[in-house]
């Protein structure tokens, strides 16, 4: 039998940008209750901020997070996106209204990258841990190569940027490119995770190991992924191995967004949905030899 999946550092919260306005109505209490009941011991609340118009999302986070019992492991971070230093800059004007994912177009191609989050929000928010990710293409044509390249340089950036803890899901796409029934077929990389050159792959694992950064496996978005062809998660999860080999850290996270507080799949919750993802899970990591002794977690809070 697979182990227990006991950490998870990639959970969203109904104060979450994205799991607003009924999406996510369970309080912050029931979302990681019911992450608790799958067997999850060491977890984190990593609610978004995509540039600063998404602080206030975090505030109130931090203020239901501190009404909660405490517990030395449970923790308080945040995911951050890769965007713009002129996206930045644009939202500040405040001409926008509602820019709740920033603004997506109009930008410099190969502009400097930035994130939206200060030291000082890290200070004043008690911020343990900072999940970055890649989310889209920053102002590239949706061609393969283009995209290829923005999101290396987007994984680059994170993975040498000195508030980032974790580089969450790279290489994860959503959007473009997505066949009616919902599926990824082809572009960018899901006919061949192999039209990403290894390099890539290599100066990525260097960075990371240079910087002491950990990178993520990701359950939901990527490898339990069903909108994914199984080959290309395949080819992902060796993809991870390749880095682990390469001395990177690997941490686990669900990317929690679930409706009604549950953990796993749509209705799932409690012991039996924890056992079904550590054998979903351990069927993919297992061939490859990532295993949960492997994994990175943060240790107990004072």
């Amino acid at each position: 039998m697979p182990d227990t999946i006991t950490s998870d550092w990639h959970l969203h919260t109904r104060n979450s940008c994205d799991c607003k306005h009924g999406r996510l109505p369970t309080s912050m209490a029931e979302t990681l209750a019911a992450v608790r009941s799958t067997g999850v011991t060491d977890l984190g609340v990593t609610d978004h901020l995509h540039t600063p118009y998404n602080l206030p999302d975090i505030a109130a986070s931090r203020q239901e997070f501190d009404t909660l019992p405490s517990s030395p492991q449970l923790h308080f971070g945040i995911e951050v996106s890769s965007v713009s230093a002129w996206e930045l800059a644009e939202v500040a004007t405040g001409r926008y209204e509602d820019p709740v994912y920033g603004v997506r177009q109009g930008g410099p191609a190969n502009g400097e990258l930035v994130i939206g989050l200060s030291e000082e929000d890290v200070e004043r928010f008690g911020i343990e841990y900072v999940v970055a990710g890649t989310h889209w293409p920053m102002y590239v044509p949706y061609e393969r190569e283009a995209v290829i390249r923005d999101y290396h340089r987007q994984n680059m950036f994170l993975a040498c940027h000195p508030l980032v803890t974790i580089v969450a899901h790279p290489w994860w796409w959503m959007g473009h490119w997505m066949d009616e029934d919902g599926n990824y077929r082809t572009d960018p990389w899901f006919d061949d995770f192999g039209k990403v050159p290894q390099s890539m792959h290599d100066e990525f694992a260097a960075a990371a190991r240079e910087h002491g950064t950990v990178v993520e496996i990701n359950l939901h978005a990527v490898v339990l992924n069903r909108h994914y062809p199984e080959g290309f998660r395949r080819q992902y999860c060796e993809y991870l191995a390749g880095l682990q080999a390469a001395g990177v850290q690997l941490s686990l996270g669900s990317d929690h967004h679930a409706q009604h507080g549950h953990y796993w799949g749509e209705s799932a919750s409690g012991p039996e949905a924890g056992e079904a993802r550590a054998i979903a899970l351990a069927a993919m990591l297992d061939p490859v030899g990532i295993h949960q002794s492997d994994l990175w977690r943060l240790p107990l809070r004072s």
